[in-house]
């Protein structure tokens, strides 16, 4: 259970909620209950949703985080081998242009 409806209660939630929609000042009403405003509207999205086992409901935000997740961890790893590509393609080049071994030649300065 999540640690805002063990210690305050989902009744607790539902009332602050019921008096937030019936137009109070947020920032007031947070401060008169002793909990933090976003707190609030976190709760407010909660119960609009018909939310009723708190404990399922982050289990799903977590299943929805991991998948976020593993996505941008592939699109990572698919960038790493796009760049190790072009990085092995410019050092083939490299190695082509050099293949004489010869130093290069520089001009002396005007001394």
């Amino acid at each position: 259970m999540a640690k805002g409806v063990k210690s305050k209660g989902l009744e607790f939630w539902r009332a602050a909620v019921a008096r937030m929609q019936a137009g109070e000042n947020v920032m007031e009403l947070a401060k008169e209950l002793g909990v933090d405003r976003h707190g609030l509207y976190h709760w407010r999205a909660r119960l609009a949703s018909g939310e009723k086992d708190p404990a399922r409901a982050r289990q799903a935000a977590l299943v929805k985080e991991v998948a976020r997740l593993k996505r941008m961890l592939a699109e990572k790893v698919l960038e790493v081998d796009f760049l190790q590509g072009a990085l092995h393609k410019i050092e083939a080049r490299r190695q082509g242009r050099e293949s004489s071994g010869a130093k290069a030649s520089t001009t002396r300065s005007g001394k």
